[in-house]
Parts: C-alpha cells; structure tokens; sequence
C-alpha cells in the first residue's frame, strides 16, 4: 500500500521570500498514476523535491500511508526518482546502472539479476546491457534512468519531467513504456510534467498547479467538462479553449454581439437569474464548434479565416469574429474540409459544450426544470 497525502504544505525559500508552494493540500491513491501539470515556476518541481525529500517543508505535513514523513530523509522514505537529466554513473554499464540501488540495499546477486533482466526487458534494453551510458542516444539513456528508478519496488515512484527534451517520436514511445512499467508493477507514481498533452495521455488524475496554488484535481473528462476556473480551461486542451465577450439574455441563454444585431445561444442548465444582463466570458472549445459554409440557423456567427493549420487528420482554422471585441476564435474541422484564408464561415455552438465564466470563476448552473 503505498497512499500519499499532502496536508496544507508550504515552501517558503528564505531568500527572496519566494513562495513556490502554497498551502497545497492533495492525495495521490495506492497504485493511482497522478500527473502534476502547470508552468514553469508555478510549484510543481518544489512539490516533487518535497515529497522526495529532497527539500524541506516549510510547513505542512507529508504522508506515505498515514505516516508523517517530514523528518525522513530519501533513503528511508523509500521513492524512486528520475529527472530530465539522466544522472547515470558513466563508469558503470547499463546493467550496473539498473543494479545499482538495488545492490546499495544489499540485495543478493541472483535477485538482482532478475530484477534487472525483467525491467530491462519491459524497456527494450537487453541488447544494450553491456553497453556504457557514452555509447548510448539521449532515448536509450533515459530509458536506463527510468530502468533504475523502477527496479526496485519503491513506496512512491516521482518522475520530474524525464522526457521533455526529446523528441516528439521518442517521448511518444518512452510514455507508453513508462504507463506500462506502473501498471505491470503496481506502481504509485506521481509525475510532473509542463506538457498537458503528456500528462492527459499517461493519468488516472490530473493536478493543475499555477502561481504556487493547487486550481483543482480530477480525472481528465472532470476537468474537461468542469474546469475549476478560467486558468484550468484554458490550460488543459490543445487547442486551448475559446473565450469570447457576451451577455446573459435569461437564465438559460447567452448573446454574442456582431454587426448584424445579436446572436442568442442558449446553453444546458439554468443559472441565477441576477447574471441577466450581465456582460460574461463564453468559453468554447475548439474541438467542439460546428463549422459551415452556409448559415444553418439563427444561432451561428460568422467568422473569416486568418490562419490555416494542417496537422494530419484535422485542420486547425484560426477565426475572427465579427463581435465588436474582433475576438479571435480557434475551430478544429476534418482535414477533408478545405477552407480558403479570408472565406467567411459560420459557427454554431451546441448548449451542452458552452462554458461560463464570471471574471475568472465559472458560473454555476442547476438543472433545468
């Protein structure tokens, strides 16, 4: 069992007074895989160096399985660690390399042996163990850090963005490796990462750190469909979601304002009655708005294309409104649809895919009656 939980912890660094965890309070669940995402400077290679215990806490608690761990040094917590750099003992061969943490417990020969073997051959590095780390591409020589930190049966495995430098092909590999490493070990493994696109296709859950502070956990489809508040709409999702300036025109629908007169849309659910009138934020997400060339219904604005962007099986069109902001709006169509740069094209958002937003907080719906 290997649950860890982070009570009200803080990182002050003396110098500067620089706060680069506030008050975080989170629990990553035995053998759960939790992603930390955010960027750079919002807290979430302090939060890993704390729970490694590498920093000290300033304060708050740390917990592997109810136990206080502050005190505790790496050793005696039992993590396994791998970073972006790959720390590897040049003078050692790869085998040695794996072997390493496992011989520094005094663990006998024939058990090293087919621990190594067996995560070696997990990570495809068989033919390569008698090879030294010199020898070896930037990808193989990760692989031979995370070989190490998985080796051993760890209470937590904490990774530090360990494949951000790579290449796109490699790293696509390396994650699909490292989420079969956790599953076929029954690992908890917590990873930090900047790029939520990695970290949505390795996670169980899914924790958005930005300016030092916790802005919500969840699996992906919660934070997708809910977001806590503007930021984690906005981060979480490539492209990121759309916001464009409107009105609340009753509980259950919204205006945007073009040059033409106003388009109402209404959206799921019904909210106070004392946001009528009010000037709000709409999200949208790209992958959700309806494109045509043609003007359906009365619920669609027309937007002209700016920038074209072809990635494979969908294009990405860049669009500016005709809303008195000039709001520019992003729209994921099927590559097969072919646009022109400046042809006019009209959207259409459905009532269960439009977001609401009161300055930076979402706006809370019931159910309508």
């Amino acid at each position: 069992m290997s649950r860890v939980d982070l009570n009200y912890v803080w990182k002050i660094y003396p110098r500067g007074n620089v706060v680069a965890v506030k008050d975080l309070t989170l629990t990553c669940n035995d053998k759960e895989f939790l992603a930390i995402v955010g960027p750079s400077g919002g807290g979430k290679s302090s939060t890993l160096r704390m729970l490694a215990g590498l920093e000290e806490i300033t304060r708050g608690e740390i917990l592997f399985e109810g136990k206080a761990v502050n005190h505790l040094g790496p050793a005696q917590r039992n993590v396994a660690l791998a970073f972006e750099s790959y720390a590897l003992y040049l003078r050692l061969n790869v085998y040695e390399n794996i072997a390493f943490p496992l011989r520094a417990r005094g663990i006998k020969d024939v058990e090293v042996d087919q621990k190594v073997k067996s995560v070696a051959e997990l990570l495809d590095l068989t033919s390569i163990l008698n090879k030294y780390p010199s020898s070896l591409a930037g990808g193989h020589q990760q692989r031979v850090s995370l070989a190490r930190a998985f080796v051993r049966k760890p209470n937590v495995t904490l990774l530090d963005e360990p494949i951000s430098h790579m290449d796109q092909r490699v790293r696509a590999e390396l994650r699909a490796r490292i989420r079969r490493l956790h599953d076929e070990l029954g690992n908890t493994t917590i990873y930090v990462t900047h790029d939520q696109a990695e970290a949505i296709s390795l996670c169980d859950r899914l924790a958005v750190l930005h300016q030092a502070e916790l802005q919500q956990i969840g699996t992906v489809e919660e934070i997708w469909n809910k977001p806590a508040n503007r930021y984690v709409a906005y981060f979480v999702g490539e492209p990121a979601m759309n916001f464009i300036n409107g009105w609340i025109e009753t509980p259950q629908s919204v205006s945007i304002l073009i040059p033409e007169g106003k388009r109402v849309f209404k959206f799921k659910g019904e909210i106070d009655p004392k946001y009528v009138s009010a000037e709000i934020t709409i999200g949208v997400r790209p992958q959700q708005i309806k494109v045509s060339r043609t003007k359906k219904e009365e619920a669609s604005i027309p937007g002209s294309v700016r920038i074209i962007e072809f990635q494979g099986d969908k294009t990405v069109l860049t669009m500016k409104l005709g809303d008195g902001a000039n709001s520019e709006v992003k729209a994921v169509v099927p590559a097969t649809e072919r646009y022109n740069i400046n042809e006019t094209a009209w959207l259409r958002f459905s009532p269960d895919i439009i977001h609401l937003f009161d300055k930076e907080t979402p706006i809370r719906r019931r159910k309508s009656q």
